[in-house]
């Protein structure tokens, strides 16, 4: 639980304190807690029966540590995954959702691994996701962020107003892709100029 513990507060960490934009789906949040999930766990810090912006201010950073643990790490079941792939899971959970285990299980067919993609760790995911591990036990990880670091690609690419958290204003790695990259070995980086040409044709 240490280990978990530990990688809770370094997404907080990672997260930030409260920011509301207007361009974010997730709405106001505070340490990478939404609002949505507040009001989906009847957080209503302030008891004034409404849970709203102001409750996502009031949310402790140890609040925000438990609540990643429970629903993020727990509810899940990501430990039951190899443990190569925990961290960047879990840490990708917390951004995106079920569509971290998509990610996972999408990149698992594509190894060969007759597996649903419904976002769900359940027995074929963990079955699939071990062999693939002890199959490439020094690859895995990188090969989950690099699939993870296209996720993010792919949705900028979709909807422009989320290029922002991609690209940075003076063309570098905007905080998606730093975060990804956070996750996988340097040489598997891509190069400022290959950043660069792969965002190019946003503009």
């Amino acid at each position: 639980m240490h280990y978990v513990r530990q990688l809770a507060e370094e997404i907080v960490a990672r997260e930030g304190g409260y920011v509301n934009d207007p361009d974010d789906p997730g709405g106001a949040t505070n340490f990478g807690v939404t609002i949505h999930t507040m009001r989906r766990l009847g957080l209503d810090l302030n008891g004034d029966g409404v849970v709203d912006a102001r409750d996502v201010r009031a949310l402790t950073r140890a609040q925000a540590v438990d609540i990643f643990i429970r629903h993020y790490f727990e509810g899940p079941r990501i430990a039951a995954l190899p443990d190569a792939l925990q961290a960047s899971v879990f840490d990708m959970y917390v951004n995106a959702g079920s569509n971290a285990v998509r990610i996972l299980q999408r990149l698992l067919v594509d190894m060969g691994y007759d597996i649903a993609v419904d976002g769900v760790i359940g027995p074929q995911t963990i079955r699939a996701s071990q062999a693939a591990a002890d199959s490439a036990p020094g690859h895995i990880a990188d090969a989950y962020g690099i699939a993870r670091r296209d996720y993010y690609y792919a949705l900028a690419d979709r909807r422009p107003a989320s290029r922002k958290y991609a690209r940075r204003r003076d063309g570098g790695k905007g905080g998606w892709i730093v975060r990804a990259e956070e996750f996988i070995a340097p040489r598997y980086h891509l190069s400022l100029a290959q950043h660069v040409e792969r965002t190019a044709s946003w503009g």
